[in-house]
């Protein structure tokens, strides 16, 4: 009897233990439920907040695009009216220039028409006194060239004269400005060729300094001439170093 009475309270304990489990279990459940249900609200309501992000996003990102479009076709227009702007301003400054030019030339060509009238002349007799004063200013070019050219045969003369008379003190003077350089040497026979000649004044037996650097190398004496080019020997005793081409020549006796 006192078993059956155990087993029969053993048996209402599990009942009530798995009554009181299933009552927990089931609390449990309805609170993972309701959890989950949270969860996936939550989920629908961060991929929908998410999907407008992207949304916004992508509109940001075409109003950017749009924005640097804007911008690069700003700059190119300002570049544009930038580069029109300096064009006018150089072509202002150009014909402010040929303005400037152009009144210029007619004050002159006035000033020049009014000495015109001040001469009393006619037109014609203008160029008939333009051409005569052309053909004199030609005919003095030519009295000057003849001038040099008597000039050089007087100078000639004078030197072969005294030769002549036996003036053995008398020395050939050459153009004080002269200057010339040598441009053949020859140390065999110790002559030199130079590059200046009758047109620049060379006399025969013309005596000149040869230097280089400013020091004397030589004294030579002319004994060819002719028209651009002179051959001179070089003075015994006065053969200080060699001579080179391009030394410098000038004159040993240059006329006053």
């Amino acid at each position: 009897m006192l078993i059956r009475i155990s087993l029969i309270i053993a048996i209402l304990a599990a009942i009530g233990a798995g009554v009181v489990n299933f009552v927990v279990v089931k609390d449990k459940i309805g609170a993972l439920t309701d959890d989950r249900n949270t969860q996936r609200a939550d989920k629908i309501t961060a991929q929908t907040d998410l999907a407008k992000t992207q949304k916004d996003l992508a509109r940001t990102q075409g109003d950017l695009k749009q924005t640097q479009s804007e911008l690069a076709d700003a700059n190119a227009a300002r570049k544009q009216a930038e580069d029109t702007a300096e064009a006018q301003t150089k072509r202002a400054d150009d014909l402010t220039d040929k303005l400037t030019k152009a009144v210029q030339e007619r004050d002159s060509a006035q000033n020049d028409l009014a000495a015109y009238k001040n001469t009393d002349y006619t037109p014609d007799q203008i160029l008939k006194l333009a051409q005569s004063l052309k053909d004199t200013q030609k005919a003095i070019a030519v009295a000057n060239d003849e001038k040099m050219v008597m000039s050089r045969t007087i100078s000639r003369l004078s030197n072969q004269l005294a030769q002549l008379t036996g003036n053995e003190d008398y020395v050939v003077k050459l153009p004080a400005g002269l200057k010339g350089k040598v441009v053949v040497v020859d140390p065999k026979w110790d002559f030199v060729v130079l590059d200046i000649g009758d047109e620049q004044g060379v006399l025969q037996d013309g005596e000149l300094l040869v230097s280089r650097d400013g020091k004397l190398v030589a004294k030579v004496v002319v004994r060819t001439v002719q028209k651009d080019r002179c051959i001179a020997n070089i003075v015994p005793g006065w053969k200080l170093g060699d001579l080179f081409e391009g030394d410098d020549v000038s004159p040993a006796h240059p006329a006053t």
